[in-house]
């Protein structure tokens, strides 16, 4: 499969525009082969029009057509074999085995979410039956099921090429709802997005899904971005990245004539406690997995433990062990040179703000990063709004409270986060239950004697969390809830049985799980 660097719209390839631009291999900036063309106004206006008259059809597909789709693009994109590794790792300085990784994540995600549209129980059928007889007043037939939202725009997440871009999570959700997607490639890898496009184009064609069903566009600015969620046939946007991207996409959109969700996942400090009887039985395993989650993927997840807290003397025993797991490891390779930047820049933050780094080194080179460990005692931590930025990269506070006191003041105060960690024994739990309340309102995934890192792709599974972890904490970009973003209730009132969508339908030929007045039963 060969790369064009042109958009892909309406099943065909499109490059009207003069502007160009080239992907760069973050561990020696060269650039790589292939100009990429940025997308002009006409081509968002044609992939947003492809897009709507797309929906349109899929709403008279049968459900397994759709579920058929899904797996059809895991199939496709397995099937790039070597050139889409060759690619992923060029373009983002990451080794093989993490494109494995993920590539078989996104290959899982969308299968499980095919999975999802064939046990079609997101789309939570209710059934009220009339009551004509029913006194003052005969009670109305009344049928509730979820209906895709419309065509939905993706943005491609850079620290993850494949989970969460271009057939990442959210396009797969969005896709298993019944929406339309419109791609927006991350420039750092649009090589790796155009030959992932093309096997969402070529699983389209095999499965008989309308052209329109599926979009990538290019741009290496933010100009194209901005008109394509303000165009009116969008109607939901899926975001991981920045707090500042996803702040001004949420604004852009609140904005509309007609406002339209954003669920953007914009980072997290990711909070850790260890607690006192943790400390006492196994504080140097605590301290050794700790510093191997901060260096994972050079500190480039969002659910990297940015800040801990511990309080005591064993905990001033801990924090040397994490500053020795981190010391004398070789440095890593960050996806692109803006990262870099933006790390550098986050230490700086930390040092004004009265943080004490363990290092003051980083390597001379434009994408490379080393671990760094800063420690700040804990009346200072609360004193500083600072220490709650995320600083993406492999670095971690580690806060010393002088009691227990402060360190619950410590966790009031926290913003929302995707996760906060507690390290401690089952008395420990006990003696802290305000702290795990706490921690409850703060984060969208609690883990106990664990760490952040590794988000498990499974049904139960919650990657999101009150803001500014995100916009929308009543929602998770990983697991099958995911499809709930892209769906809204839509009721239907003494509707013929004729006239009705099949999982309304009194015979319920879809064998749906249904609650029917009030009763969950798959029976008519």
């Amino acid at each position: 499969m060969n790369l064009t660097g042109r958009q892909l719209i309406n099943g065909t390839d499109s490059s009207e525009g003069n502007h160009t631009f080239q992907a760069v291999n973050p561990s020696d900036g060269t650039a790589l082969p292939i100009k990429f063309y940025s997308a002009t106004t006409s081509e968002v206006d044609q992939a947003c029009q492809a897009a709507s008259e797309a929906f349109a059809a899929m709403q008279k597909l049968p459900f397994e057509r759709r579920a058929a789709f899904l797996e059809a693009i895991a199939d496709e994109i397995m099937a790039l074999g070597d050139a889409l590794g060759d690619r992923y790792c060029a373009e983002s300085g990451l080794p093989r085995p993490r494109f494995e990784g993920e590539r078989g994540r996104t290959c899982a995600q969308l299968r499980m979410f095919a999975s999802v549209v064939r046990d079609g129980s997101f789309l939570e059928p209710r059934i009220d039956h009339a009551d004509p007889d029913r006194a003052p007043m005969p009670k109305p037939d009344v049928r509730t099921m979820m209906q895709p939202l419309g065509p939905a725009v993706v943005f491609g997440a850079s620290n993850f090429p494949l989970a969460f871009s271009t057939a990442g999570g959210d396009t797969a959700s969005a896709l298993a709802a019944g929406c339309p997607v419109i791609v927006k490639a991350h420039p750092a890898h649009p090589g790796t997005a155009e030959l992932v496009g093309r096997a969402v184009l070529a699983a389209a064609k095999l499965t008989s899904m309308p052209d329109g069903v599926f979009a990538l566009l290019h741009d290496d600015g933010y100009e194209m971005a901005q008109q394509l969620v303000q165009n009116c046939a969008v109607k939901a946007v899926g975001f991981t990245g920045s707090f500042r991207g996803g702040r001004a996409l949420f604004d852009i959109c609140a904005a509309r004539d007609e406002p339209i969700p954003v669920y953007a996942e914009m980072g997290s400090v990711n909070p850790v406690f260890v607690l006192p009887g943790a400390l006492k039985e196994r504080s140097e395993a605590i301290a050794n997995g700790l510093a191997g989650s901060v260096l994972m993927g050079t500190g480039q997840f969002c659910t990297c433990p940015g800040m801990v807290f511990g309080s005591g003397s064993e905990f001033g025993q801990f924090c040397n062990t994490v500053k020795q797991g981190l010391s004398g490891k070789d440095a890593g390779v960050m996806l692109h040179q803006g990262i870099k930047k933006s790390f550098e820049a986050g230490i700086e933050m930390l040092k004004e703000a009265g943080a004490i780094p363990s290092s003051t080194e980083q390597p001379d080179h434009l994408t490379q990063a080393s671990g760094v460990v800063f420690e700040v005692p804990g009346d200072r931590y609360l004193q500083g709004e600072a220490f709650q930025e995320e600083v993406f990269g492999p670095s971690t506070l580690l806060i010393d409270c002088s009691s227990r006191d402060q360190m619950l003041e410590a966790a009031e105060g926290l913003g929302g986060h995707l996760t906060a960690t507690i390290h401690g024994t089952e008395q420990d739990l006990a003696d802290n239950s305000d702290l795990v309340d706490l921690l409850v309102q703060k984060a969208g995934r609690v883990i106990f004697n664990g760490f952040p890192t590794g988000v498990e792709v499974c049904h139960a599974m919650v990657h999101g969390g009150p803001y500014p972890a995100t916009t929308d904490s009543r929602t998770t970009s990983v697991g099958t809830m995911a499809i709930n973003r892209f769906v809204r209730p839509v009721c239907y009132q003494d509707f013929p049985d004729a006239a009705l969508p099949e999982p309304l339908k009194e015979a319920n030929p879809l064998n749906l799980l249904r609650l029917v007045d009030g009763v969950r039963r798959r029976t008519p």
